[in-house]
């Protein structure tokens, strides 16, 4: 009979998209870096009460670009890993949908920080594409409506201020205490409390690996620490796991 095959939990964060264009949030040069009142944006105190506010983050989103940026090598090689036989489950702060995207399972994605891929209307809670949105924007409309009920629009992702959906976190903490190893990948994991399923991992005897451009309070912890960028360092590590087995 064949021995069970080590579970791994893939922890991203904003770090493993940035190959794709999408800026992260706290590294040295990352969006509150250059504009610290930029978190106000994502707010949802700010975001639903003031319409300044609101006009801004749908023109931050529109500068962005999410919806058109492609996969990385980074993506695409934790794509290989699932292929590679061994289970994978990943669980992501981003909200961008590049996973899915590269051509993970779907199913084997869990969206710790929901999708920036729709938008959802705080009264009525129905939910439409971001294109549909920020085509809206593009024709004029500064701070789109929901079409249902005429209720503030937000993206479907979990704003600062917000609780995270407790049925994926719930989802989430089962993963990380099953795994075996659990990599954390391109994230500060200073964000709670999707750091706190490192904690998770840790205390049932996982091996962590950490992969980030900066130090993370987990370093110390980790049985590796890699600092090379995700576009090569990540395919490399996939293919020492695939050859393991």
């Amino acid at each position: 009979m064949n021995a069970k095959r080590p579970l791994i939990a893939v922890l991203t964060g904003a770090g493993i998209s940035t190959d794709s264009g999408i800026p992260d949030y706290r590294g040295p040069n990352g969006v509150w870096q250059r504009d610290p009142d930029a978190q106000r944006l994502v707010t949802i105190g700010p975001y639903r009460a003031d319409p300044e506010i609101r006009r801004r983050a749908w023109l931050l989103r529109r500068d962005v670009g999410a919806l058109l940026a492609e996969p990385n090598a980074g993506h695409r090689a934790l794509v290989e890993l699932e292929r590679g036989g061994l289970p994978v489950r990943i669980l992501t702060q981003n909200v961008d949908g590049l996973h899915q995207r590269a051509g993970f399972p779907v199913r084997k994605v869990l969206e710790l920080h929901g999708t920036a891929r729709e938008v959802e209307c705080l009264r009525c809670h129905v939910r439409s594409g971001m294109a549909e949105a920020l085509d809206r924007v593009a024709a004029g409309e500064p701070d789109p409506a929901c079409a249902a009920c005429g209720g503030v629009l937000k993206p479907a992702t979990v704003m600062f201020g917000e609780a995270l959906d407790p049925v994926v976190l719930e989802q989430a903490g089962a993963i990380a205490k099953a795994c075996d190893l659990f990599l954390a990948i391109g994230t500060t994991l200073q964000v709670h409390p999707a750091a706190g399923l490192v904690d998770l991992a840790l205390d049932g005897g996982a091996r962590l690996i950490v992969m980030n451009a900066e130090p993370t309070p987990y370093d110390p912890v980790a049985a590796e620490v890699i600092r090379e960028p995700i576009g090569t360092a990540l395919p490399e590590l996939v293919r020492r796991l695939v050859a393991r087995g």
